[in-house]
């Protein structure tokens, strides 16, 4: 079982992230106000030196993360930044072989700076900006839940998606079999299963190269996967020239 632990000004917005039926995870969602001191339960302040907006105050995020953070098992504190590392699916791979994650919303301007001498990891989902981490934190929990074993009811389902061997997945059909001039290759309907994976693996690579070259950079490619690369870069080169 993975835990996941969230502190967040706005618990309510995780009410139902993920379905909790196998018990193959947990998420505890903890109120950051929870860990304030004052009776307003103050949890963000002016800065100092002047600026617009609220910061996030340090102490009650950092009282939050030594209460929940286990004594034994490997866990992470995970503060979510756009400053932080790309998230992408071989960090949630990673991520999936822990045994507990401590997610850190921020909010308002961002939070002070001391409370990175209790952060493990510091991680971006996007060049983007987001009104606070909650988004950001459903996310990452759901790229990593869905990889531990037996949450997927297929535990194939995940290898077969895209990114999970940095390549896009492979195009999906189902009935009705023709569709306004629009058919389905033949060979899904061959029954061949070898030459269906044939096909399915061709057209991962050409969509990786047609959509997404970069990801290519880091994909495990064997000979023939080159060999097949290279006929399609030449057909589409050929497309281009007409």
């Amino acid at each position: 079982m993975v835990r996941f632990d969230i502190l967040t000004l706005f618990p309510n917005m995780f009410s139902s992230p993920l379905n909790q039926e196998e018990k193959l995870i947990e998420i505890k969602v903890h109120d950051i106000r929870n860990f304030t001191s004052d009776k307003h339960h103050t949890a963000d302040d002016y800065p100092y030196g002047g600026g617009r907006g609220m910061v996030m105050k340090p102490e009650p995020i950092i009282m939050a993360i030594e209460k929940v953070r286990p004594r034994i098992g490997e866990s992470r504190v995970i503060l979510l930044t756009p400053q932080g590392k790309r998230f992408d699916q071989k960090y949630a791979v990673g991520l999936s072989k822990l045994s507990c994650l401590i997610i850190i919303c921020g909010k308002y301007e961002g939070i002070d700076e001391r409370v990175r001498e209790y952060v493990d990891e510091e991680i971006s989902i996007g060049d983007y900006i987001l009104s606070g981490g909650e988004l950001a934190a459903m996310v990452l929990l759901d790229a990593v839940a869905r990889l531990i074993p037996g949450v997927l009811g297929n535990p194939k389902s995940a290898e077969d998606e895209s990114f999970f061997n940095w390549l896009l997945e492979y195009p999906q059909y189902t009935r009705p079999r023709k569709y306004k001039g629009l058919d389905v290759p033949e060979v899904l309907l061959s029954g061949n299963h070898q030459e269906i994976n044939k096909w399915r693996h061709a057209q991962s690579l050409r969509r990786t190269l047609e959509r997404r070259p970069d990801l290519l950079e880091d994909a495990e490619l064997s000979d023939e996967d080159l060999k097949i690369l290279s006929g399609i870069k030449q057909e589409l080169d050929s497309v281009k020239r007409w």
